[in-house]
């Protein structure tokens, strides 16, 4: 009862204290956009940093612009958390004049670690409790001229692809308010398509930056492990090192992508964060290695892309093919369902435990998440009866294969699936090489959004973006167009499995009808660089032939 009551305290104190740092700020912020305001946010990030380097422009007046329509944006979709803007101002009048970053406002997940702010991630028993120590990403930024200006919605455990928690609420889609923006960086996604901020900070660890891109119709690409700073940030399962969590860059344009993943490594991150390669951006030039060989991965053998979303790959595959681009279809590559039962296992290797410590009595849990933590905490003699009768019954070896290793692991068993884990990459790595493959296009999902509560079903179907997790591959994810009511009808369709049957439950292009799809990117590891030239081919080309991608505008 104690808890439960706590627990309830906690969350009320919040949003009252977020609702008061709002209302408390200066007049200025609750004004109306101004020309001069619209013309700021109109710029590419580049084109303001060079102006605030040049003393054209002050970073206090791209941080009032940017500040107004974060808080349109949060009226609209519930995206924010921390509100920074008090200390913004300090930064701005005396940030780096002359960085990469110079005056531009950054945007960041709720993990990321600012001395006296929270980050309380959804947990009300974090409440209250400010970060103590400054991250060593937020350090770089800092650094580089960069204004963090507010922090973002997650869900709680971080563990899900919606985003939703007791503290701050349910963050929803710019596109359409029944559906997720995604997550677990869902806020992020929000606030950067509503065009509320250019350069964002997320982390993945299954698809968290890839899935909310996908779903809101942004930018990023999701480094691989020890390229980008991490250390300093709090997190939801301290210690998980099977799948590591990765933070990201996410941004509202391609253009701006490349411009932070420029400046940051320009600020030599290997020398603010002790798990950074020293690795310096490195410059792809792909015209000098041709021809490029792309490979399609059309199906992971546990959900067949949606309608909408195969429309989305097959035209970024018919504009490469038209242009003369090596395009072919994935075969004998290592089962990508392989995949799915190895990291579905390390990263629940604790039954779900850890990122469950920090909840209270009555505290919502996701659905996803709730879900699976009762899987993997359930009798041995239940879930062998339950395996049992998917396999034999239901005729579904799919989930049963998955199912019956979902229980917690002792460390002689976690250890042998981090051999499993090393094997799959070396498989992987072989095929790559044998193939010659450039790039892996593919789904970041089979669905566009889901539903608001969707992962309950849906936290099961994230074997496309989460493949590339374990294999530790550079992946990116850019918007290609809308979901089409007209041309993404599903017709007869019969589910191959319980997965899929799942994600088919809340398919409907009617009502999807103008979501954001986009297509994935995938390089090798480390290949940040590279990944990011495939996805300037594939935007160039479809701009080219007048299908560029539409982004979001709001009525500001």
């Amino acid at each position: 009862m104690f808890s439960f009551l706590a627990h309830r305290k906690a969350c009320a104190a919040k949003q009252q204290e977020r609702k008061e740092r709002i209302e408390s700020l200066a007049s200025v912020y609750h004004a109306p956009l101004s020309s001069e305001d619209k013309g700021i946010l109109a710029q590419p990030a580049y084109q303001i940093v060079a102006n605030v380097q040049s003393g054209s422009l002050n970073p206090s007046d791209v941080l009032v612009a940017y500040g107004k329509k974060a808080f349109k944006a949060h009226a609209a979709t519930n995206c924010l958390t921390e509100i920074l803007i008090p200390s913004a101002e300090e930064w701005a009048k005396s940030c780096n004049m002359q960085g990469p970053l110079a005056g531009m406002p950054v945007s960041l997940k709720d993990t990321s670690a600012i001395p006296g702010y929270d980050s309380c991630m959804g947990y009300s028993a974090w409440v209250g409790k400010p970060m103590q120590k400054m991250s060593a990403l937020v350090r770089l930024l800092r650094d580089a001229g960069a204004v963090p200006f507010v922090k973002t919605n997650v869900p709680i455990t971080l563990l899900s692809l919606e985003c939703s928690n007791d503290v701050f609420g349910t963050t929803t889609n710019v596109w359409n308010k029944k559906y997720t923006p995604g997550g677990s960086t869902g806020g992020e996604a929000v606030l950067l398509s509503y065009g509320a901020s250019r350069l964002g900070i997320g982390t993945d660890v299954a698809g968290s930056v890839r899935a909310p891109a996908h779903y809101s119709g942004i930018y990023t690409i999701k480094a691989s492990m020890h390229r980008f700073l991490k250390t300093g940030n709090p997190t939801s399962m301290p210690g998980q090192e099977g799948i590591p969590a990765v933070y990201s860059p996410m941004t509202r344009t391609l253009e701006d992508l490349e411009m932070f993943w420029r400046a940051i490594m320009s600020m030599q991150p290997w020398e603010y964060d002790h798990s950074v390669l020293h690795i310096p951006w490195r410059e792809v030039n792909l015209a000098e290695s041709k021809p490029i060989r792309w490979g399609v991965l059309w199906d992971d053998g546990v959900v067949t892309p949606s309608p909408a979303c195969r429309r989305a790959l097959q035209e970024v595959v018919s504009v490469l093919e038209s242009n003369g681009h090596e395009v072919s279809t994935i075969q004998d590559a290592p089962s990508p369902y392989e995949g799915l039962k190895i990291a579905s296992q390390l990263l629940m290797a604790d039954g779900a435990k850890t990122c469950m410590i920090p909840m209270r009595v009555g505290e919502t849990n996701d659905p996803g998440v709730r879900e699976a933590a009762g899987m993997f905490r359930a009798p041995h003699f239940v879930r062998k009866l339950y395996t049992w009768y998917l396999r034999y019954i239901k005729k579904d070896e799919i989930y049963a294969g998955l199912v019956e290793n979902w229980y917690e692991k002792t460390v002689p068993e976690y250890l042998t699936l981090v051999s499993q884990r090393e094997g799959y990459r070396e498989r992987w790595f072989e095929f790559m090489r044998a193939n010659s493959i450039d790039f892996i296009l593919t789904v970041p999902n089979s669905l566009p959004a889901p539903p608001i509560g969707g992962m309950k079903a849906g936290w099961k179907a994230c074997g496309y973006t989460f493949l590339w997790n374990i294999l530790d591959y550079s992946a990116g994810v850019l918007p290609v167009t809308h979901v089409d009511a007209a041309l993404d009808a599903l017709g007869r369709f019969k589910p191959k499995n319980a997965i899929e049957a799942g994600q088919y439950e809340m398919y409907n292009a009617q009502q999807m009808h103008g979501l954001p799809v986009g297509v994935q990117v995938v390089g090798k590891r480390l290949e940040e660089e590279k990944v990011l030239e495939g996805m300037k081919v594939i935007e160039s080309l479809l701009r080219k032939e007048g299908k560029a991608y539409v982004l979001f505008e709001s009525d500001d």
